[in-house]
């Protein structure tokens, strides 16, 4: 055959031919003339290849890159190409040496797989398989079982194939489970899917529980019933069911569809029953109860249709014989199937036609649906007492099945473990009897209810009250009252020494201390028996020490309206006795109150004496009405004086935040009784009581308001300057409002400018205590600018010359003395204690004169001067005398005063008269 010229080496491969020519058998230089060409045809690559690899059988590196480029040169072919065969001839040239290699073995096995060569790829894996260490095995398998996974492979050839991986890889069963499911091998499947769930040893690789397993192998065995034998399929369900609590209703499900799948529709209706009255959830009752309706539905349409197929059979198959007439019992060839359908088909043991069966079990179903789910309620908590009340009203218009149910729930229901109360379902049961005129079985019941052991007395005790109830509706009023003395019998001491032996002591042996029960009584007692017998009832009451307030009061009313009043008192007196506060209290003042409309004045001092002991053991809090009681007594019968002794006592004892309530109504009676002027010291006490800052204040504004109106002026004035150190202005505008207008009615000017000393003095005290405050509280000060002060002293009624003056004092002496502030005036006042006047006009302070300095921005509005006062004198000492010497000395006479002491409308004054 004829080598083309392009194949042999060109002048350029002459360097690389010399080299080989030297040393043939070096890789290095064979790749190195691979490299240079790489952009050869692979024709004359393929030449080099073959050449490298005669002299390198053995290199790796060669083989591997001359099968390469033969897969990529053979890429584009059709599989039925020459070049594929070949390739396959080079692959097995190449496994000659290259055996070992499992990279080479891969791409062999790719490359038939692709070719489609299925027992040619399959006797090419094993050879891979045996020629390669196991060790190195898993490499193989994973193509290998891709390979045997493909369409068109037998699948006795796949099954093979997976069992020899299994025994190589027992892990990987679940692929071989999903395999026999995608081949439809259910038997196996199913046989595989068992020992996995038998295995404890089993770990899923895919993450799968037991769980998920053995619900697989559940739709496997229900969905293939007819295809998988050998398997008790009812065993393993009910084993998943015991197993498996949260998946009851989908296993009950389940195992009902694999007796329907196998025919066995009355098998699958007892599994769908069984279910029901054993699942102990909601959901799992919804599950079996939708598929059951489910499957009666599809079987009931299934019937009809098959009943019309064969009714259209009749209609177009009639047999001669019956057109004729004939008897078709002498008819000698007749089959069975024909015997049936002739002869049979008229009796009822064998009518197909079962329709109307079936829609009646359906319905039946459907109507059973409330108490099927009542059921499973009741096996979650049969002692829940609601649900069992439910359950009887499931069957209303069924007495029958009410009286099961509730003999039912009352031998079910345990006492100490109910939900609700139990003694409601033996009330109920002896109210069905009732109802239906059975009042003989109706006591029977009662009877045996009040011999159960209840958890609560209150149960016991409801259950004698209900049954005297009863009686008393059927006007037995005898044996109500019977019954009331059995129940409040006190057991005897024999019976308890046997209950303390043995050790449980059951709820009768409380009963006779049951409150309920005695109220009970005595309402039927005053109702129905005489006073004697109701007392006694009461006495009893008191005596075992379970009477109640009310109780005590009822006592009493009864007694009272038989004209006992002496004896209700003394029941009163328990009361008071036995009982503390509060409860104490409503008796106490129902007590007082009968006590004072009985006797009125005729006992006064054994009036005063309760009220005393009732004072004395109220706390603060209950006190009040008390004192208003007492002071109205005192008011109506006694003294007036002791009447404001009361008021004042009343005062002290109750809390802070009535004190205020308290004065008030003091202060009302002093002065409706003494009249108005003896309300000063109730004032002066009240403000010195120690009540809230708040209520002093208003206790002040309405005590000046008092003074006020009785003219005392300067009083008023007094007690708006003590009570001004308690209102901060920014707070207080209320009061400084007040006092304003006081001033503007009553005052002067120089009270009017003391108020605003004071109001100034209190603000800047409040300032530096009260430095936490908000910004827009210290800010929120009332100011008056110079115009509104003269205003004021306008309304107040300053004549217009004076206020001229005020103002060309308020201003500047001179043009060149703008540094003086202007809106400092002095804080002394005509008449005021520790101001003197001198024969010259004018004052020698001998008071207290500090220097008050206030910031700027407090006074930017106030516009009122502030004169600096002189220290008093005293203070300085034997310093004064010498101070006085030297005054002497330089000539300045005793009665005009320095300058610099003077304040500044004093000064401007002096100027104005030299």
């Amino acid at each position: 055959m004829a080598i083309s010229e392009d194949l042999y080496p060109s002048e350029s491969d002459l360097l690389y031919e010399e080299e080989i020519l030297r040393n043939p058998f070096s890789l290095k230089l064979w790749w190195r003339y691979l490299i240079a060409r790489a952009h050869s045809p692979f024709k004359k690559r393929a030449i080099i290849y073959e050449r490298a690899l005669k002299a390198l059988p053995g290199s790796f590196k060669l083989w591997h890159a001359y099968l390469r480029e033969r897969l990529e040169s053979v890429r584009h072919l059709p599989i039925s190409n020459p070049q594929y065969q070949s390739l396959n001839n080079t692959f097995e040239r190449a496994l000659v040496t290259m055996h070992k290699m499992p990279r080479i073995w891969i791409m062999y096995l790719e490359t038939l797989t692709n070719q489609k060569f299925i027992t040619r790829a399959r006797r090419t894996f094993d050879r891979a398989l045996c020629a390669l260490p196991v060790t190195q095995h898993d490499r193989i398998w994973a193509p290998y079982l891709a390979f045997v996974s493909q369409k068109g492979i037998p699948v006795e050839t796949s099954l093979r194939v997976y069992r020899r991986y299994l025994k190589f890889d027992p892990s990987h069963i679940e692929e071989f489970i999903e395999f026999l499911i995608d081949s439809e091998l259910w038997q196996e499947a199913a046989e595989k899917l068992a020992s996995v769930l038998n295995d404890d040893q089993f770990y899923s690789i895919k993450g799968k529980t037991k769980h998920q397993l053995w619900l697989e192998l559940c739709d496997l065995l229900t969905k293939h019933a007819t295809d998988v034998s050998g398997l008790k399929v009812d065993a393993i369900i009910r084993g998943g069911i015991r197993k498996y609590t949260d998946q009851v209703g989908q296993l009950w499900t389940s195992l009902a569809d694999y007796y329907v799948r196998r025919g066995l529709f009355e098998k699958a209706r007892d599994i769908y029953e069984e279910g029901m009255t054993t699942v102990v959830t909601v959901r799992d009752f919804s599950v079996i109860f939708d598929s059951y309706t489910s499957f009666e539905d599809s079987a009931l349409a299934a019937k009809m249709a098959t009943l019309d197929m064969s009714d259209e059979e009749d209609e177009n198959g009639l047999v001669n014989g019956d057109e004729a007439g004939e008897d078709a019992r002498l008819e000698i060839g007749l089959s069975a199937e024909k015997f049936a359908r002739k002869v049979l088909q008229g009796f009822w043991l064998n009518d197909d036609n079962d329709v109307d069966l079936r829609l009646e079990r359906l319905d039946y179903l459907i109507q059973r649906r409330p108490e099927l789910a009542n059921s499973v309620l009741l096996r979650q908590n049969p002692h829940n007492v609601e649900q069992w009340h439910r359950r009887v009203k499931l069957f209303e218009g069924n007495a029958t099945k009410q009286i099961l149910t509730f003999t039912e729930a009352v031998r079910t229901v345990d006492p100490m473990k109910a939900v609700g109360k139990p003694h409601t379902l033996w009330v109920a049961f002896a109210k069905l009897y009732e109802t239906h005129n059975d009042v003989a079985n109706a006591r029977v019941i009662f009877d045996k209810a009040v011999q159960v052991n209840f958890k609560n007395v209150d149960n016991l005790a409801s259950l004698w009250c209900e049954w005297a109830e009863m009686e008393l509706r059927h006007k037995n009023f005898r044996g109500a009252l019977e019954l009331m003395r059995r129940a409040t019998a006190e057991p005897s001491v024999e019976v308890k020494r046997r209950v303390a032996a043995d050790g449980n002591e059951p709820v009768q042996m409380k009963l006779h201390k049951s409150l309920r029960l005695w109220t009970f009584y005595v309402d039927l007692e005053e109702s129905l028996g005489t006073l004697d017998s109701t007392r006694a009832v009461y006495e009893r009451i008191l005596d075992l020490k379970i009477a109640t307030p009310q109780i005590i009061m009822n006592y009493a009313l009864l007694l009272e309206e038989h004209k006992y009043f002496e004896d209700a008192f003394k029941v009163y007196e328990r009361g008071v006795k036995i009982f503390k506060y509060p409860h104490v209290k409503d008796i106490w003042v129902t007590y007082l109150s009968k006590f004072v409309k009985r006797y009125g004045k005729t006992k006064l001092e054994r009036a005063r004496e309760l009220f005393e002991h009732a004072v004395e053991k109220a706390p603060a809090e209950d006190v009040k009405p008390l004192y208003l009681q007492y002071a109205k007594l005192e008011e109506d019968y006694g003294l007036a004086k002791r009447a404001m002794e009361v008021y004042a006592k009343a005062a002290k004892a109750v809390p802070d935040n009535e004190k205020m309530n308290m004065y008030e109504i003091y202060i009302a009676r002093a002065a409706e009784i003494f009249g108005v002027p003896r309300t000063r010291e109730i004032y002066e006490q009240a403000i010195e009581s120690g009540v809230p800052i708040k209520d002093v204040k208003s206790m002040c504004m309405k005590y000046a308001k008092l003074e006020e109106s009785l003219g005392e002026i300067d009083r008023a004035r007094s007690i708006y300057i003590y009570a001004s150190k308690f209102a901060d202005p920014r707070l207080e505008a209320d009061f400084w409002s007040k006092w304003h207008a006081f001033e503007v009615d009553h005052g002067n000017t120089d009270t009017y400018r003391e108020m605003l000393r004071i109001k100034r003095s209190v603000s800047a005290s409040h300032s530096q205590t009260h430095f936490i405050l908000p910004e827009y509280l210290m800010q929120k000060d009332q100011k008056l600018n110079l115009e509104e002060t003269v205003d004021t002293l306008k309304r107040a009624g300053v004549p217009e010359d004076e206020m001229a003056a005020l103002e060309r004092q308020l201003l500047p002496s001179t043009p060149g003395d703008s540094s003086k502030k202007v809106g400092f005036v002095s804080a002394g006042v005509e008449g005021q204690p520790g101001v003197i006047r001198t024969s010259d006009g004018g004052r020698k302070v001998t008071t207290n004169q500090e220097d008050i300095e206030l910031p700027e921005d407090s006074d930017e509005d106030d516009k009122v001067e502030i004169s600096q006062k002189d220290v008093p004198a005293s203070v300085f000492g034997e310093l004064a005398k010498t101070v006085e010497d030297n005054r002497k000395r330089d000539g300045v006479s005793d009665g005009i005063k320095d300058k610099s002491s003077l304040g500044a409308l004093e000064r401007i004054k002096r100027q104005r008269q030299s």
